[in-house]
């Protein structure tokens, strides 16, 4: 385990950050050209990028980025 000290304006960029690649990668995943086996592996990627976001924000903000697997098949 580590810890990290980051003042306001810090935390809000990595929660910005964070959000960007999960966007990204949701966008990634509804892309019908990218092979299954590619999209587990980003959809691992994400639910570890979810975690580390969950950190950084209320539960309320945390909703809109939980992954639905049907809309990413």
């Amino acid at each position: 385990m580590l810890g990290v000290i980051l003042n306001e304006k810090e935390v809000q960029e990595v929660e910005y950050m964070l959000k960007r690649e999960m966007e990204e990668l949701l966008l990634d995943l509804s892309d019908p050209r990218i092979d299954d086996v590619v999209k587990r592996a980003m959809e691992e990627k994400y639910q570890i990028v979810f975690k580390i976001y969950k950190r950084f924000v209320p539960p309320k903000e945390t909703m809109k980025y939980v992954l639905n697997k049907r809309s990413t098949q």
